[in-house]
Parts: C-alpha cells; sequence; structure tokens
C-alpha cells in the first residue's frame, strides 16, 4: 500500500482518540448546550398540550438521574456530584424526551431513561464507550415494549394521518394537502395564514418564490405527534446554538440533511403520484424527528467514526436511510431507524479507519514508527 498523501493524513486522526478531542468545548459544555436546547423545545410543546410534555421529560431525567446515582453506589463513587456535573444524564433523558408522543404515559419515559443509563450506557462502560446513543436505546426500549401504548398515543397526529392514507392507497396530492384533506384539526390555522400571505408579499416576492400555506403551522404544530414535531421552532433556534457554539461538526448534519433533502426532491414525490421529481423537502425536514436526528443523534461524537472522512460517510449513509426507510418503507420516524442502524456499523467502520491508518511498514499517516517500537513484530505487516 503507498503511503498516504499529506493533504490525505487530515482525514484519519488518531485511532481510538477520545471522541470529543476536536470539538471546541469539553463534554461537560456540551451536554449542558444540549439540555438547554432540549428544554426549551419540550417548553414549547408544554404550552400548547397542558404541560404533558414536560411531565414526561421530568419523569425521564428522574429515571436517569435514578439510574446514575445507583450505578454510582455500585462502583464506589459516592459524590452525588460527580453523577450531574458532565450533564449526559440529563441530556440523554431530554433527547430521549424529545423522541417520545407527548400523549405518552409518563412512567414509560421514566422505564426508557432508566434503560437507556443502565443498559444502554453503562452495561458499556459509561459515557463515549456505548455502541448506540442511550437516547435512542431507550427510545427503541419503549417503542417495541410498549407498541400500543406508543400507537395510542400517535394515534390522530398529521404523520399518522399521512401514513393511513399512504398505506390505503388512498395518497394524491402533497403531504400537507393530504394531511389537510385527512382531519379538520390540520385545517391552516390563524397565524399561518396571516404569515404566510406577508412573507410572500415581502420577502419571498424579491426572489419570485412562493411559500404555500401550511409550513408555519409545521412550526408551531399543536396536534399529537412527538414532541420534537411539536417544538420545530424552538428546535430551529436551538441547532442555530448547537452549530454556533461548535457542539458538533455542523458539517455532520449539513451533510446528513443534504442527502436527504435532494432524495427527497428527486423521488420524495413517488409515494403520492408525483412524477415529477417535486418532492417536498420542507414538510421532511420539519416532521418525522429528522432535525433531532441530523444534529443530536447523527452529530454524536461517542457514537461516530473517529476520521472525518468515516464521520462523512456515516451521515451521508444516515441521510440516505432516513429516506429509505421513511419513504419507500412508510416509517414516520426512519430517520431514527436510520441513526441505529449507522449506530450498528460504527465498529466495521471503525476497524477500516483503523486498518488504513497504518502502512504495511508500521508507520501511521501521524509519522510514528510502530515497528521500531517493537510493537509490530518484524514479519507482521498490518494490525
Amino acid at each position: 500500500m503507498s503511503k498516504i498523501t499529506p493533504w490525505f493524513r487530515s482525514l484519519f486522526p488518531q485511532p481510538f482518540q477520545k471522541p470529543q478531542i476536536n470539538l471546541a468545548r469539553s463534554t461537560s459544555a456540551r451536554m449542558w448546550l444540549v439540555s438547554i436546547c432540549a428544554g426549551f423545545t419540550i417548553l414549547q410543546s408544554s404550552l400548547t398540550d397542558g404541560f404533558s410534555s414536560m411531565f414526561i421529560a421530568l419523569f425521564a431525567v428522574l429515571g436517569a438521574l435514578m439510574a446514575e446515582l445507583l450505578i454510582s453506589h455500585v462502583s464506589g463513587r459516592t459524590i452525588p456530584g460527580a453523577v450531574f456535573q458532565d450533564g449526559s444524564a440529563v441530556a440523554s433523558a431530554l433527547i430521549l424526551t424529545l423522541l417520545l408522543p407527548n400523549h405518552i404515559h409518563p412512567f414509560l419515559a421514566f422505564l426508557g431513561a432508566l434503560f437507556a443509563m443502565l443498559v444502554v450506557k453503562h452495561s458499556f462502560g459509561g459515557l463515549g464507550t456505548n455502541w448506540v446513543n442511550p437516547a435512542l436505546g431507550g427510545w427503541l426500549f419503549v417503542r417495541f415494549g410498549w407498541p400500543g401504548a406508543f400507537n395510542a398515543a400517535l394515534e390522530g397526529s398529521s404523520l399518522g394521518v399521512l401514513t393511513n392514507s399512504l398505506n390505503a392507497g388512498a395518497a394524491h396530492g402533497s403531504p400537507l394537502e393530504i394531511i389537510n384533506a385527512g382531519a379538520e384539526i390540520f385545517a391552516p390555522g390563524t397565524l399561518d395564514s396571516i404569515l404566510t400571505p406577508f412573507l410572500n408579499k415581502t420577502i419571498f416576492s424579491i426572489t419570485g418564490a412562493e411559500l404555500p400555506g401550511g409550513y408555519i403551522d409545521l412550526l408551531v404544530y399543536s396536534g399529537p405527534g412527538i414532541i420534537a414535531d411539536r417544538g420545530v421552532l424552538a428546535l430551529l433556534l436551538g441547532t442555530i446554538i448547537i452549530s454556533a457554539s461548535q457542539v458538533s461538526h455542523a458539517w455532520v448534519p449539513l451533510s446528513f440533511l443534504g442527502i436527504f433533502g435532494l432524495l427527497i426532491r428527486l423521488f420524495g414525490g413517488l409515494p403520492f403520484g408525483d412524477l415529477r421529481g417535486n418532492g417536498d423537502i420542507l414538510f421532511g425536514f420539519f416532521t418525522g424527528g429528522t432535525l433531532v436526528a441530523a444534529f443530536l443523534l447523527a452529530a454524536d461524537p461517542s457514537t461516530g467514526p473517529k476520521s472525518h472522512i468515516g464521520v462523512l460517510a456515516a451521515s451521508v449513509l444516515a441521510g440516505f436511510f432516513s429516506f429509505v426507510f421513511r419513504y419507500r418503507g412508510v416509517e414516520p420516524y426512519g430517520a431514527f431507524f436510520a441513526t441505529l442502524l449507522i449506530n450498528a456499523l460504527i465498529p466495521l467502520l471503525r476497524y477500516f479507519e483503523t486498518r488504513r491508518l497504518y502502512l504495511h511498514d508500521g508507520t501511521s499517516d501521524l509519522g510514528f514508527s510502530r515497528r521500531s517500537s517493537g510493537e509490530i513484530p518484524p514479519g507482521e505487516d498490518r494490525l
């Protein structure tokens, strides 16, 4: 194998480095920033459901902290402050809350958080060593542990109406048109009917574009659904804060959303009878937990590859499978399953990263000779 060229070396940092080593902020700062952004999203959802979303969040946080205290006691770390200082338990609990329906029983959020901390996080060694995002693991536990309760909590949701129409073969028109025709509750609201014409006459008239009705309602959606979809406006503001604060690499969600949006544009209209390559990108971004998957789940450095090219490959694959699961598999929350699939493939990606990093002669891309140090016997070429 030829040596890696200098411009290519930066794509392969030293293997087994700490997942946050190339980020601008400490792990604790990242976790608390994510918690704040998730908290505002939960607050927006709570304002239109009698604070049901807030109760779900409180139970999830309680479950996560109880699990951390239990693990701390069993492992001999009896200082309570050490349990809460890094903020990972609170962040995981609040992200889990974003993935759950706003009408689900809070006790299920409590159980999901317990599972996320005890099984997904600590059974694999704790923070930074788990193979799957703890919040995703907790969501999967609730989704398939209590499928009846999960689906009942989503009954009458906008994506539920759309999915039922697709399964019945009665989906013709844009997603918003199908949803609006499916139930009176989803008819364009007062805010949408005021802001949409205003934006079209002022901002979009400059470019000759026109914003159809219904998208403002998606930003302030108040019907049944997962909490992330009910707080899209706050979540959008949160993603700006996350990106500006360098909580994660900004190009990870950009590549995720870029591939996802491109596929929607080209092929997203096919399930709805549109053969013109005119899929609804905004609807795909604002529903199904896509923003959470792109900015909080896929961008999580602890469950991703360690090289830049590996991270790019993982985020592109996540965006691709999100489209496949949602638009071909008719799974409303395909972005979550896509991220889970990529998490499961990360050990394989890291293996190839490690093998690509070291050369035949035992010299790494960082110029360190492993053979000269005695790590590689004379007859061994690879790891």
